[in-house]
């Protein structure tokens, strides 16, 4: 078992700084380890027993060696917790804070070279710790209640903040997401986002890695392990610490550098890695990608193409409400997508069958006398000339029903195209929104929104 095989799945766990109660971070981590199927070695020399497992006094009375050791104890302790687990473990999580980003550097350093003479990976410190719902192991200390883990699925997210974390959960349950695995990794003495990204590039489990980073340590091997990942699976990054006060901030958090944005920036654009803006952008992106990013193939155009464009940009507006289809195209625009006007062959078709007073442009306006079949049918018509398609449908009139989601996830089928939607979430709209994501079209709140989502994906479809 490699050192973070070790990390993300243990078969024994031992938590130095166990506690009884879960008032105490370190009863919180046992009560969630004890729902892990592997053996729990909770260490702390007041008690015997400690939520009906067996405690030690100290690490020396752990008969044989633990996967994983996970240490809750006071900063200052850590360096001879980690001499004590020489030849008992080969990763550990410290959790505790008080290192660089408090000014204590010395301290830290004592850490990682502790860490290296012993051949224990460390993962931290002042870190969240990891969350594996494939084998039921949480290491984090915020309970349950308090922070609800999302469902399973094909996300990974990587987060030097715990707090971000914490909001990503948030999001990514609003988004009917699931995860594959989590981990908040702090100051990174030892493991950084460049371990996570060789890591979850063969980890078959992942399809989308989110990373938000304050500060790198290694630029080199960051855009290397980065790129690597990018060319096989879906990355996003969030990258924090823009400015000159956010860049002290950052700092402050993690007690690592995070260096002159431009230059981040400047780079992930020379290797076309994918950075959202801001939170938004990033859960925007994730949804899109999650939904469709994973398994989406290229088709080959079986008719002639729209006029004009650059091919693999060509984005389609199909919409009931004529501004919410000049917002889309405004964002298009932003996105450097190309809103492609119909050829006259599809353009005499349509108007052959729909009504005079429909705009048939790009974006298609069908106006508040629109029905449920009329995106069916204007997207198999314009299936083969355009490479994703913004669908807006406002649900407030009565031709638009709960029919459109089943219509929906038969055109999807067989249209094998990029497809996002835009539907206000009220009223009538929460039925047809569940049954649209069941079948993996992601829908938005925004036109904006949604045009983000799509960029996401065509992005992902062109680094391919």
């Amino acid at each position: 078992m490699s050192s973070l095989d070790s990390l993300f799945n243990p078969r024994s766990v031992i938590l130095i700084g166990a506690a009884h109660t879960e008032i105490k971070l370190g009863g919180i981590v046992l009560k969630n380890l004890l729902k892990f199927g592997g053996k729990v070695y909770p260490v702390n020399p007041k008690y015997e027993e400690l939520m009906g497992v067996k405690a030690y006094r100290s690490v020396a009375e752990i008969p044989g060696a633990a996967d994983l050791a996970i240490i809750m104890r006071p900063a200052p302790e850590v360096p001879g917790i980690l001499g004590e687990l020489k030849g008992k473990t080969n990763a550990a999580i410290v959790v505790s804070s008080g290192f660089a980003e408090v000014g204590e550097t010395e301290l830290q350093s004592a850490v990682k070279e502790k860490g290296r003479e012993f051949g224990i990976r460390l993962l931290g410190p002042n870190c969240m710790g990891l969350f594996n719902p494939g084998r039921k192991l949480d290491t984090f200390f915020i309970s349950h209640e308090r922070m609800k883990r999302p469902q399973r699925g094909n996300v990974a997210i990587l987060s030097q903040s715990g707090a971000i974390m914490a909001s990503l959960f948030e999001a990514v349950r609003a988004s009917h997401i699931g995860i594959s695995k989590a981990v908040g990794y702090g100051n990174a003495v030892d493991i950084d986002e460049s371990d996570l990204f060789e890591y979850f590039l063969g980890d078959r489990e992942t399809d989308v890695v989110v990373s938000y980073i304050e500060s790198l340590g290694d630029g080199r091997k960051f855009v290397e392990k980065a790129q690597a990942l990018s060319e096989r699976k879906s990355l996003v990054i969030l990258k924090a610490g823009k400015g000159t006060s956010g860049s002290a901030a950052a700092f402050s958090h993690t007690g690592r550098l995070a260096g002159r944005y431009e230059v981040f920036r400047s780079i992930l654009k020379q290797f076309r890695l994918s950075e959202a803006r801001d939170f938004d952008e990033l859960m925007d992106a994730t949804k899109a990608l999650s939904y469709q990013g994973a398994s989406r193939k290229s088709r080959t155009p079986r008719r002639a193409p729209a006029v004009g464009g650059n091919t693999g940009n060509r984005v389609c507006i199909i919409t009931n409400g004529g501004g919410s289809g000049v917002l889309a195209a405004d964002e298009c625009m932003r996105q450097g997508l190309d809103v492609v006007r119909l050829s006259a062959e599809r353009l005499d078709h349509l108007r052959g069958v729909f009504p005079n007073f429909y705009v048939l442009n790009n974006p298609l306006d069908l106006t508040a006398q629109v029905k449920d079949e009329d995106y069916s049918l204007v997207l198999n018509e314009l299936r083969d000339d355009y490479d994703g398609f913004v669908v807006i449908a406002l649900p407030n009139i009565p031709g638009i029903t709960e029919k459109l989601g089943a219509l929906m996830r038969a055109v999807k089928a067989d249209l094998d195209k990029l497809m996002v939607f835009h539907i206000p979430t009220d009223g009538v709209s929460k039925k047809i929104i569940s049954l649209l994501e069941r079948s993996r079209i992601p829908v938005y709140p925004s036109p904006e929104r949604a045009v983000k989502g799509l960029a996401a994906l065509l992005q992902r479809r062109q680094n391919r």
